[in-house]
C-alpha cells in the first residue's frame, strides 16, 4: 500500500510540474552535463585512422517554448571542457567544445518523462597542443536523441550523440604552420548525462 501511495504521489508531482511547465509558454533551461565519447579521426600519412576519447564536464542552456500542450522546441547551446586523449599523437590535453542545436521534443504526463531530438547546427572541438601538434575541428553537424525524467524543478537526462566534424585545421606541427585539411573528417559518438533546471517565463 505504501508503494502505491508513493507512486501515486510521484505521478501527481510530475504531472503538476509538467502542467505548470507546459502552460507557461516560454522557458529557459540551464544545466550541467558530463560527456563520454569517441572521436574517430582519419588522419593523413604518416598517421592512420585513430580513436580519440573525450570525457568531461560542461554547461548548457536551452531557450524555447511550447505548443499543442505537450510539445516543446528550443535553441540548445553548450560549452564543455573535456579531456582529449589522442591515440595517434600518443598523449592527451584539455580541450574546449562549443556547439549549437535546434531541439524538438515532447513532455509526457507520465512520471515526468520527456523525449527529444536535436539537430546539431554547428560547433567546434579545440584540443590543446599535443606533442607540438595544434589541431582544431569545426563545421559540426549531426543529431542527438535524449530522454529525461522531470520531477519538481529538476530534469535528469541521458542523450546519445552521433555527429561529425567536417573541417579539420592543423594550426601547427612544431614550428611549422599547416592550415586547413578539408579531407580529414572526425566522427563523434558520445553519451551525455545531464541535470537541467527548466524555468517557466
Amino acid at each position: 500500500m505504501k508503494k502505491i501511495f508513493y507512486f501515486m504521489s510521484l505521478f501527481l508531482t510530475s504531472y503538476t510540474a509538467q502542467a505548470q511547465y507546459s502552460a507557461a509558454g516560454w522557458f529557459i533551461e540551464p544545466g550541467v552535463f558530463y560527456q563520454s565519447g569517441t572521436v574517430t579521426v582519419d588522419y593523413p600519412a604518416p598517421f592512420s585512422e585513430s580513436s580519440e576519447t573525450i570525457k568531461g564536464y560542461g554547461i548548457g542552456l536551452r531557450v524555447g517554448g511550447h505548443f499543442a500542450d505537450i510539445l516543446f522546441y528550443a535553441a540548445d547551446l553548450r560549452y564543455g571542457k573535456p579531456h582529449y586523449d589522442s591515440d595517434a599523437l600518443s598523449d592527451s590535453a584539455d580541450a574546449e567544445t562549443l556547439d549549437a542545436a535546434a531541439t524538438f521534443g515532447v513532455q509526457t504526463p507520465f512520471f515526468g518523462i520527456r523525449a527529444w531530438a536535436s539537430y546539431l547546427i554547428d560547433g567546434t572541438l579545440d584540443p590543446g597542443v599535443i606533442n607540438s601538434v595544434d589541431i582544431k575541428y569545426s563545421r559540426f553537424g549531426g543529431y542527438r536523441i535524449g530522454v529525461g525524467l522531470y520531477i519538481a524543478i529538476v530534469s535528469v537526462n541521458l542523450e546519445y550523440q552521433d555527429a561529425k566534424y567536417n573541417n579539420t585545421s592543423v594550426d601547427s606541427i612544431g614550428p611549422f604552420a599547416v592550415g586547413t585539411l578539408d579531407d580529414v573528417n572526425a566522427s563523434d559518438k558520445s553519451y551525455i548525462v545531464s541535470v537541467t533546471f527548466p524555468i517557466a517565463l
